[in-house]
């Protein structure tokens, strides 16, 4: 089931003509090493871990298709996706904050009850963060083909920062989980309106950095390539197969 995840994450990027391909790309690889830690044994429990990918997955595969009502978030990151003055990073990041401010502790507490509980997820969930700061040093490698500034950035600090970043993010995703989690519906449902509103702020500011950052965003825009599909692909690297017949 992962790896026909995979395949539709990757067709998803490569059919993109704009920097909305960016962020599937980028999600082909992280789950792309989550699996591979699955096979290893890396976490405590292989199936559950499957599962939660597959239900993380599909809230942004749900909302990429648009079944169903799209989020304010998601819409917000689609909504630039052609804007030429945001640097890849930034579509990276609107992306990454959709995601998992938004969906992921809504997979989490679908997943959660058929295995134990949160508190029997928590342990694997505090892995992934180890399988994240792995896939980043390839990934900045391949960004720096097409973000010239890339390496520079991570050896001043960029990459600790980085998964500083995603472990913040993932801690309140679990924060959020955990509130959600004994609520029933209609409470269920306000709240997960009320996340989408603060993760659509975020996206928000994401977009519109303060000075000096936003100068500093304009002057790097100038050194990356411009041309959405090569910088997809190059986000991809190496997993770039074809569609698994059937």
């Amino acid at each position: 089931m992962i790896e026909h995840t995979i395949d539709e994450l990757r067709d998803i990027a490569l059919d993109a003509d704009d920097a909305a391909g960016h962020f599937p790309a980028l999600y082909v690889r992280v789950t792309d090493d989550i699996a591979a830690g699955i096979r290893a044994g890396q976490f405590q429990d292989g199936e559950r871990m499957e599962r939660l990918v597959e239900a993380f997955a599909g809230h942004y595969l749900r909302a990429r298709r648009a079944e169903g009502p799209v989020p304010r978030c998601w819409q917000a990151t689609w909504d630039v996706a052609a804007d030429p003055d945001l640097l890849i990073g930034q579509h990276l990041l609107l992306g990454i904050n959709a995601h998992v401010n938004y969906d992921l502790a809504q997979a989490i507490v679908e997943v959660a009850p058929h295995y134990g509980g949160l508190e029997a997820v928590r342990g694997d969930f505090g892995i992934i963060n180890d399988v994240l700061a792995g896939s980043f040093t390839g990934v900045i490698r391949d960004l720096d083909a097409v973000s010239r500034w890339a390496s520079e950035a991570a050896a001043l600090g960029g990459g600790r920062l980085f998964n500083f970043s995603m472990r913040t993010a993932r801690a309140q995703a679990w924060g959020a989980a955990e509130r959600l989690y004994p609520l029933a519906e209609p409470a269920r449902r306000d709240y997960v309106r009320e996340l989408d509103r603060l993760v659509s702020v975020l996206a928000y500011m994401i977009t519109r950095p303060v000075f000096p950052l936003g100068l500093a965003v304009w002057l790097a825009r100038r050194f990356e390539e411009r041309d959405p599909r090569v910088v997809t692909r190059t986000l991809l690297g190496t997993r770039r197969r074809s569609r698994v017949p059937g």
